[in-house]
């Protein structure tokens, strides 16, 4: 992910994410710029894609 900086970016990114439908969890690693998503099935990445720009971020792969 591009653009974090500190803990309340990992928050912010964590929140939105976690709103979709079959997350179980969210780990967001501000240091390397690494969200892994815990859920019960396999997501769309354009989904999590979406999630991670409102919350002000840009997924970068």
């Amino acid at each position: 992910m591009s653009g974090m900086t500190c803990g309340g970016c990992a928050k912010s990114v964590s929140r939105h994410i976690s709103t979709l439908d079959g997350v179980n969890g969210v780990e967001v690693d501000v240091t390397r710029g690494m969200v892994t998503v815990i859920s019960e099935g396999p997501l769309e990445t354009a989904d999590i894609r979406r999630a991670v720009d409102q919350a002000g971020y840009q997924l970068v792969s």
